[in-house]
């Protein structure tokens, strides 16, 4: 391994290497000089521009103003013309409506109201007018807004030729269908525009005025005094008839530099500065030597940190994160700027191990910890791998602890490695219990096979002993005896298809099916489920439909598949109240199955017992799980199975009285119940038959 040499840390370190250092500063200096001596020019011009957008701004706001009340004024007088026009409004109730606008609207000095020939019918000043007492600008506006049916503006003038304020006519037409019936003549003057739509604090700070488009003044409001002219707007007004502009004129002079005192302080200032570099000069050299030998050694450290495959994790002693590796970032997915500095709980902490996180922390935080420990982290993504940390004492070089220091190992492929063999080794187990199952099942047909033929022999005997002593009239007690030995031959007989059909599913082979209706499969079973429900003071309630289908399935498959959901229940309600110990058998029809058309005929079994817990739900229809100690965890599996290979589905669910309830579905046979019933009449004697 290379050594690095050790140098003395001033050697070597001339000081013209190092002068172009200084040039830097010195530029920065004579920059700052200037910019502080271009910045009061610079606000200067900042603070007119300011002026000047504030008015252009508040202009605008006073123009939509006057626009907006010009239109209210215009939507009232129109609606007083549709109620003129409808003879709703005359006499006193002209009266009323039109104080109540004009107290509303104070900018309205009158309104005049003139018939078809230009004579007034009523005005709010009580001075009859005609139409000959307007101007002629006004009396030709009446005349375009009768022509085009539209109001409209009369141009600005002095009103009657005089020296008194300045009027302006809005002419409101009244129509009946096509019918001239006179018109509104509202009448403004300039001042009053002014002064009751322009707001007192934009007049105390700007001259406001009115002209026409030749610039002509027609009104001017100075409240606050004249304008400067320095900071000017304006925007036009543009009514039916007529265009106005409106100009404003700010009362504010330029804005002035700033006092030279400030300029002087800044010159000082950077006399100051000057000082201050020179004395700083000889520790700069002193350091620059140091920095560079501190920077060769950080960089060493870095890569040799970068190039770990470990992730190392740093934390002061309240358990704030002072540290990360590049490594770890990698690991858990997060950039190190989100880790550096949070405390618990970490970002990267799985939420179902919070509390062992808060207890392990709580533990290194009172001084007792685990050297090395296994545990779960999150990535960024929501992925949890585990990790194998190594936790020791940080120590500075005093010897003090500043913290704790952890190694962190990703053992995702180690823990997969030993999953992936315990699974084979699992299925190796599986696959040696089923191949004993079949030879034991294949052996138990075999074996029985023969001692329930011989049964089946001696029954039938028997029986046809009976029938030739009936033939030859003996007087024997034959009622008895007949109906015992048909049932021992009954019961033969359905041993020798169970262990068949045992026998034929161990093979894998194609059991025999037939139409099968539920009702016929719970008669054949009523007996075994309530000589069970007996033992355990179980009730046993059927709900089925008598017109249910029927289904083509093996008869004795499904038997045992009840017989099966049947014990079960009755067995989980052996611990609880006995007014809970009730068994619910149902059957109905639901909608078709996965790929099928007709509808499924649905079984349900449901008890009032314990219920099942969710961890065991999760292993429920495994090979070899069982929650009984005498137990061999195959009959629900083969449950499943056996419904599956008839195109069906089992499933359990909570019981919302308590208990579980088991449902498996089938698919019905199509027709109707009464065929599908004499079909599978006409199957069983045909069989018989043979």
């Amino acid at each position: 391994m290379r050594r690095l040499r050790h140098q003395p840390l001033f050697s070597g370190i001339p000081g013209r290497k190092h002068a172009w250092r200084w040039l830097l500063p010195v530029l920065l200096l004579l920059l700052f000089l200037s910019t502080m001596l271009w910045l009061p020019w610079q606000a200067q011009r900042m603070e007119a521009n300011e002026r000047q957008e504030q008015l252009i701004a508040d202009t605008l706001w006073v123009e939509q103003t006057i626009r907006f009340q010009l239109s209210r004024n215009e939507e009232s007088l129109r609606l007083v013309a549709d109620e003129i026009v409808s003879g709703y409004l005359s006499g006193k109730k002209w009266n009323e409506r039109l104080d109540v606008l004009l107290r509303n609207s104070r900018e309205l000095s009158r309104i005049v109201w003139l018939d078809a020939n230009g004579r007034s019918v009523a005005s709010t000043d009580d001075v009859p007018l005609t139409i000959e007492d307007f101007s002629t600008q006004s009396q030709s506006a009446l005349a375009l807004a009768r022509s085009s049916g539209h109001a409209r503006y009369s141009q600005p003038l002095r009103r009657f030729g005089s020296p008194g304020p300045v009027v302006m006519e809005y002419h409101v037409p009244l129509f009946a269908g096509e019918q001239y019936l006179g018109g509104l003549i509202a009448t403004y003057t300039m001042a009053s525009i002014l002064d009751q739509m322009v707001p007192w604090w934009f007049a105390q700070d700007n001259e406001t005025a009115l002209t026409d488009i030749d610039e002509v003044v027609l009104e001017k409001r100075a409240a606050g005094g004249p304008g400067r002219g320095i900071y000017t707007h304006r925007r036009a007004l543009d009514l039916p008839g007529v265009s106005l502009i409106l100009h404003t004129n700010s009362i504010k002079n330029a804005p002035k530099l700033l006092p030279n005192l400030l300029v002087g302080l800044v010159i000082a200032l950077s006399i100051g500065l000057l000082w201050s570099l020179g004395a700083l000069w000889r520790d700069i050299n002193r350091r620059l030597a140091a920095e560079e030998a501190l920077r060769q050694e950080v960089s060493f450290r870095t890569a040799m940190e970068n190039s770990l495959v470990t992730g190392l994790r740093a934390r002061d002693l309240t358990g704030r994160v002072t540290y990360v590796n590049p490594a770890f970032c990698h690991m858990v997915g997060i950039v190190a700027a989100e880790l550096i500095g949070r405390s618990p709980p970490m970002p990267y902490w799985a939420p179902e191990a919070i509390e062992e996180y808060q207890e392990r922390f709580s533990k290194v935080m009172a001084g007792s910890f685990t050297p090395q420990f296994e545990t779960i982290f999150q990535r960024a993504g929501g992925e949890r791998f585990p990790v194998l940390i190594f936790e020791s004492p940080l120590l500075d070089d005093s010897g003090r602890q500043t913290g704790w220091m952890g190694s962190i190992l990703d053992v995702s492929d180690l823990k997969r490695v030993e999953n992936i063999n315990r699974q084979q080794q699992e299925k190796l187990q599986s696959s040696a219990r089923l191949a004993s199952m079949g030879e034991i099942a294949s052996t138990l047909a075999h074996e029985l096979n023969q001692p329930l033929a011989a049964i089946s022999s001696y029954t039938t005997g028997a029986l046809n002993l009976l029938s030739h002593s009936e033939a030859q009239g003996r007087s024997v007690d034959l009622a008895t005896l007949r109906s015992a030995l048909e049932k021992a031959n009954s019961q033969a007989q359905r041993a020798g298809h169970i262990i068949r059909s045992v026998h034929a599913f161990v093979k894998k082979r194609e059991p025999a099916r037939e139409p099968v209706t539920v009702q016929a499969l719970l008669d054949n079973l009523l007996p075994l489920v309530e000589l069970q429900a007996r033992q355990f003071f179980v009730s046993v309630q059927i709900h089925i439909d008598p017109m249910l289908p029927p289904v083509l399935a093996d008869r004795v498959m499904l038997e045992q598949v009840l017989l099966n959901l049947t014990r079960n229940g009755i067995e989980a309600m052996q611990n609880v109240a006995s007014e809970r110990r009730v068994l619910r058998i149902a059957a109905s029809l639901g909608p078709a199955t996965s790929g099928a058309v007709a509808p499924s005929l649905v079984v349900s079994v449901a008890d009032r017992g314990h219920g099942i817990p969710d961890e065991v739900a999760e292993r429920l229809f495994s090979p070899f799980f069982s929650t009984k100690a005498e137990g061999m965890g195959m009959g629900l599996n083969i449950c499943r199975t056996v419904i599956e290979s008839h195109g069906g589905t089992l499933l359990h669910e909570g019981n919302p009285q308590g208990g579980t309830i088991f449902r498996f579905s089938l698919p019905a046979m199509l027709g109707s119940p009464a065929a599908g019933i004499a079909s599978a009449s006409h199957d069983a004697g045909s069989a018989m038959h043979s």
